[in-house]
């Protein structure tokens, strides 16, 4: 009967096939070309005895047998992923952990207080995980997560770090090369750029929010720019003398060392929902290591609100 079963390999380019009912989608998610992924198809189908997919012209669905073994297939290896990130948790032993979060929390926030987190817990080592994904704490191998949202994840733990407020800020440069801005509506002689990001709940503050919170309500902003991540609204910001809106809390190195400087004393908060969370399964309650590295984050978060 083993010898009967497909390879995972194999169920690998099977699930996807079946997923996309594409073999060209298949085949860029699986690594293959869209013929491999044919031969494969029809290798199982001949090692089964079973036909999975009727073939069109123009499309390929799959059969009554097709959907079947698909819907097991989803299960095992979905089982398979979750006991391979439980047995790598495993291998780390109780000295490690492995934290996912996005490149700027982890560069702006994070590594910058690693030798405080060295130093108040020299036993226990951190591992990063950078992503934006959102990802599953067993399958993908993940002790604790960063993540910012509503905190409203099934089965996990969620503590609440802190709020986001967006400020606007330029590069000393801009000042030695221009004169200062005397009020909020001088900004708009220069370039400004913010992050264009919004769900159905909430909108990232962008420029016309923060003009309005200004007490400006006729700008334009036809002419600013915009930017999917907020590492490169601070990088235009320091390399070609723009003006951006950014998160207070992930600046602060570049406020402490001078390569960002804060203008005015406005700042527009995002939807009171969303913020920055400490996320770890249900069952971390008992895991000396989470529990270690969440009070210690919860700490550091609590001096960032009370500077």
């Amino acid at each position: 009967m083993n010898r009967m079963l497909p390879g995972t390999r194999a169920l690998r380019t099977f699930e996807a096939a079946a997923r996309h009912l594409n073999f060209t989608r298949a085949a860029d998610e699986v690594g293959l070309t869209p013929a491999a992924v044919s031969y494969q198809i029809k290798e199982i189908e001949e090692q089964l005895g079973l036909v999975l997919f009727v073939r069109t012209s123009r499309s390929i669905q799959l059969t009554a047998a097709g959907a079947v073994l698909f819907e097991a297939t989803v299960d095992a290896l979905g089982t398979l992923q979750r006991a391979l990130g439980r047995a790598r948790s495993l291998e780390r032993g109780s000295s490690r952990l492995r934290v996912s979060l996005s490149a700027g929390f982890a560069s702006n926030w994070l590594l910058p207080r690693m030798a405080r987190f060295n130093a108040a817990h020299p036993d226990l080592q951190l591992s990063f995980d950078i992503s934006d994904e959102l990802r599953d704490f067993e399958a993908d191998d993940i002790d604790v997560a960063i993540r910012f949202g509503t905190g409203d994840y099934p089965r996990t733990r969620s503590h609440r770090l802190f709020d986001t407020v967006v400020v606007a800020v330029c590069s000393p440069a801009l000042l030695t090369n221009a004169p200062a801005p005397k009020e909020p509506r001088d900004l708009s002689r220069h370039t400004l750029c913010y992050v264009d990001w919004k769900t159905e709940r909430m909108v990232w503050p962008n420029w016309r929010m923060w003009m309005a919170a200004a007490g400006i309500d006729d700008f334009d902003d036809s002419r600013c720019v915009a930017f999917a991540d907020s590492g490169y609204v601070v990088q235009t910001v320091i390399d070609s003398g723009a003006i951006g809106l950014v998160d207070l809390a992930l600046i602060g190195n570049d406020l402490a060392q001078g390569r960002l400087l804060r203008l005015f004393d406005i700042g527009v908060p995002v939807a009171p929902d969303y913020a920055y969370h400490l996320v770890y399964p249900a069952s971390g309650d008992d895991d000396p290591r989470i529990q270690a590295f969440t009070q210690w984050m919860l700490d550091q978060a609590g001096q960032d609100v009370q500077r």
